[in-house]
């Protein structure tokens, strides 16, 4: 949102980033990179160097973002195969699936409704309030 709202003016290291959001500048250098590979930020290397945007605001939907630093599904099967002769365990696997599945589609819908403008201008109307 830092980036968002900084939006034309100059650039942002990723120690402002990590300051703006109070964790650590390595975490932020981490998805910052990431989010670059999806194009969504630039970095400007060298004399005035720092991060921006690659498009506006208004044309990032969280959607891109959590395609760009998620790498796993929001919910997971256990990594060990349930016990095949046990009822509950041979459909637990499908009956999770179908539930986990959902809820990504669900979260990936709403995701892909808001943009980065969005929750930028519902963060700073709820600051002003």
């Amino acid at each position: 949102m830092a980036l968002a709202q900084r939006r034309g003016q100059e650039l942002m290291t990723s120690d402002q980033v990590a300051a703006s959001v109070n964790t650590n500048p390595v975490i932020i250098r981490r998805s910052l990179g990431d989010l670059r590979e999806a194009g969504l930020v630039e970095v400007r290397r060298g004399a005035g160097a720092g991060w921006s945007l690659a498009r506006a605001p208004e044309e990032i939907t969280l959607l891109a973002v959590y395609d760009a630093v998620e790498r796993e599904p929001l919910f997971g099967m256990h990594r060990t195969e349930p016990n095949l002769e046990c009822p509950v365990g041979r459909g637990i696997r499908p009956a999770l699936g179908r539930v986990y599945g959902g809820v990504e589609q669900a979260l990936r819908h709403e995701l892909s409704c808001t943009s980065i403008a969005d929750v930028l201008r519902q963060s700073l109307d709820l600051q002003a309030q």
